[in-house]
């Protein structure tokens, strides 16, 4: 009853559906199982990317997917909502249309030499069963891991910037395929980020929780790699790329600009962060020449 509420609030100030939110048609209680009638929709975003064995998407599908994305998280933070839960998963295209196309590298593994890009860059965003209207208490643990922001994890509670930090990991792993912190475990996470982006903030590690200042030494330095749960552990934090090192192997054109955006996104400390309408005036979302 929640996301139907959103989804009406949604809906109601959408009515032509240009907000790139998906529109609820309805909803019935069957059998004490409450269903939501929503428009029809294409596949996820991840969906694809798995079906495309992570062929990661050109800069340009990037753009035009980030731009939308951008769209519709501004509309809800105009709103006084927070997503909390963005991902692949929660992105579908509108239509289901593809179309085969060379691929810049063959796959050495069966010998094909194309990929699959959609027909239409246009996409929804699903899943409001999370969201949290600005004035309502916080839980203290939100979105999904591979997204969650610092202050989550931290204890330091959240606001808007944490959907602006999960839109960063996204665009990254639009960019390369792949999910940019694939972790399980608090303190890697951690050491991960500090791996692709450098130190935490000093400020940030003594506001810590209780719970979450068992991850820092003397308060002001990460335990790592001293605290690691395991040699594999070490290897996939250490096998990580700088965040600039890591776009320039995938991204050929706009390397800059990209680069430029995503350090704005994924700020360690919330309020320095671009929030989404600032993000839309990027030179990324310039079109290109």
């Amino acid at each position: 009853m929640v996301e139907i509420d959103v989804l009406n609030h949604l809906a109601k100030n959408d009515k032509d559906g240009s907000k790139c939110c998906v529109q609820i048609q309805r909803w019935f209680d069957y059998r004490n199982h409450i269903c939501i009638v929503c428009e029809k929709l294409g596949p996820s975003l991840y969906d694809f990317l798995k079906r495309n064995k992570y062929c990661p998407f050109p800069v340009e599908l990037v753009r035009e997917f980030g731009r939308q994305l951008l769209e519709s998280v501004a509309y809800m933070h105009d709103l006084r909502l927070i997503h909390t839960d963005l991902k692949p998963e929660n992105i579908l295209l509108v239509s289901s249309e593809y179309v085969k196309v060379p691929s810049y590298k063959k796959n050495s593994q069966d010998g094909t030499n194309f990929r699959c890009l959609p027909k239409s860059s246009a996409i929804k965003l699903i899943d409001f069963g999370s969201t949290a209207f600005e004035n309502q208490d916080h839980s203290s643990i939100v979105s999904t891991r591979h997204y969650r922001a610092p202050e989550i994890i931290l204890g330091l509670g959240w606001n808007y910037p944490c959907d602006i930090w999960s839109i960063g990991c996204i665009l990254v792993e639009l960019c390369s395929g792949e999910a940019l912190f694939q972790t399980h475990e608090n303190l890697e996470h951690l050491a991960m980020m500090e791996r692709v982006l450098g130190p935490l903030p000093e400020h940030m590690i003594q506001k810590a929780s209780p719970s979450a200042s068992k991850y820092f030494r003397r308060g002001i330095r990460l335990n790592w790699p001293e605290g690691a749960v395991s040699r594999e552990s070490i290897r996939a934090v250490r096998k990580l790329d700088r965040l600039k090192d890591l776009v320039s192997q995938h991204v050929e054109y706009s390397r800059p600009s990209v680069t430029d955006l995503l350090y704005g996104l994924l700020k360690f400390e919330p309020s320095e962060r671009l929030t989404a309408r600032e993000a839309l005036y990027h030179p990324f979302f310039k079109s290109p020449t």
